[in-house]
């Protein structure tokens, strides 16, 4: 636990802090964010590393499409819709009073298969690339091989010999969980208090075997990391540190550009494009604003969105500290009813690399993440899970905050705002069983 007076310090030197203190909703703009090729001035990842990742995912197509025939239809890529949303803007204009002036967007990462949520991506994706490794280093797969191969009875015999493991709030669980358990691992996921019971038992009915802990989501991982490290055949799939997990993230960049197209919406420097993502330890969202960056560099602006109760990743871009600091040492408890997002120390790797490209972070409460999901319910037809809403508090905020008013004048985007593009990316929430979707439904907290 920080000290008093590191505590008074950083207050003073950050104000903004005071108010998430008292777990205020916040808009904050980052100073550091820097043009696209002065931000990756000595990044250890480039274009070419998410080239990589998304060759690999259409190597293992094939096997994708045998185990889950949900991926047909797409020849076994795992890829969600992009919707226009236009009746959910006319809501936030009307009820909130928020002018967001150009097209509202969904991202529906909500809707991936397998997994129903952004976590397919990566956990997917990391699980693939260590099969992948022990396929060709014994002698499994060779050059010019069909992936499918792997879902034979043969290789499946070889994978149980292996563990793979992970620590997890839920959603990163059940795709890390699920694709393991189908490729034939022995496959452990170590889960938080917050962890929703439907994921443990949806994990179970996989073969998965779920270990629970009272405490939160570092402790899981810290957990899970100890017993992985003391069998040699376990591989640790490590959500704060992982660059595959990142990469797999990223490759969404390059397949919303071809959505994008297909709708006829243009990004460039006069058409701006402005991307919400809810936001826990900072792998998924690093990851895909990465990607977005890399494709549309300058012309991409991504926000994130936490819980006032567990801002993790804006604490550490805020102060500069990253994994150095966690919400507890500014007095806040990490509990919220986003449970992928109850996350209270954030990733390094991630803050370090994207503190020089993210334009900014939004906190919500919670009671806000109710209201949401059911303002895009009633106007769209479209279920989310709360946490997964947490991106609609940009576009609410867009159009109040006095932050993001200068950021708009700074970037010299007043004239362009009616040809600007705003995308919330949707997390999770297909896979939540009907009766838990009534229970969020009637779910109300204080009033917004």
């Amino acid at each position: 636990m920080m000290e008093k007076a590191e505590r008074e310090r950083l207050t003073g030197r950050f104000p903004i802090l005071e108010e998430m203190q008292r777990a205020q909703e916040v808009d904050w703009i980052n100073p550091g964010m820097r043009a696209y090729e002065q931000a990756m001035e000595g990044s250890s990842l480039h274009m070419e590393d998410i080239d990589d990742a998304e060759a690999r995912l259409l190597r293992f197509a094939p096997f994708i499409e045998r185990c889950f025939p949900e991926t047909k239809e797409r020849g076994g890529l795992i890829e969600s819709p992009l919707v226009p949303i236009p009746r959910m803007q006319e809501r936030i204009c009307e009820k909130y009073g928020s002018a967001l002036p150009g097209r509202l967007l969904l991202k529906k990462d909500s809707h991936l298969a397998i997994a129903g949520s952004v976590k397919a991506r990566g956990g997917i994706y990391e699980v693939l690339k260590h099969t992948e490794d022990l396929a060709l280093q014994h002698g499994l797969l060779k050059e010019g091989d069909s992936y499918e191969k792997l879902a034979d009875p043969k290789c499946r015999s070889f994978f149980q010999d292996y563990t793979v493991q992970v620590g997890s709030t839920g959603n990163l669980g059940m795709s890390i969980g699920i694709m393991s358990a189908a490729v034939g691992y022995k496959a452990i996921v170590h889960m938080s208090a917050d962890a929703r019971q439907w994921k443990k038992d949806l994990l179970r009915a996989h073969g998965v075997t779920v270990m629970e802990y009272e405490s939160d989501y570092s402790e899981a991982v810290k957990n899970g990391r100890r017993l992985s490290d003391q069998d040699p055949k376990s591989y640790f799939v490590d959500d704060e540190n992982s660059k595959d997990l990142f990469l797999g993230y990223a490759v969404a960049a390059k397949r919303l550009t071809g959505q994008l197209l297909e709708q006829g919406i243009r990004v460039d420097e006069a058409h701006p494009l402005f991307v919400y993502i809810p936001c826990g330890v900072g792998g998924a969202p690093g990851g895909v604003s990465f990607g977005l960056k890399q494709v549309f560099r300058d012309a991409a602006h991504c926000f994130f969105a936490e819980p006032v109760q567990a801002p993790c990743m804006a604490l550490g871009m805020i102060t500069g500290l990253h994994n150095r600091i966690c919400v507890q040492d500014m007095g806040l408890t990490g509990m919220t009813h986003a449970d992928g997002l109850a996350v209270g120390r954030p990733s390094g790797f991630v803050g370090g690399l994207m503190a020089p490209m993210i334009s900014g972070e939004f906190t919500v409460k919670d009671a806000n993440l109710y209201h949401y999901m059911r303002d895009l319910l009633e106007t769209e037809d479209i279920f989310l899970e709360p946490s997964a809403c947490a991106g609609f508090q940009g576009p609410v905020r867009f159009g109040q905050s006095r932050e993001v008013r200068e950021y708009v004048e700074r970037m010299e985007f007043s004239g362009l705002m009616e040809r600007a593009t705003h995308i919330v990316w949707a997390t999770g929430g297909s896979l939540v069983p009907e009766t838990v979707r009534e229970e969020y439904k009637n779910t109300y907290l204080d009033a917004f």
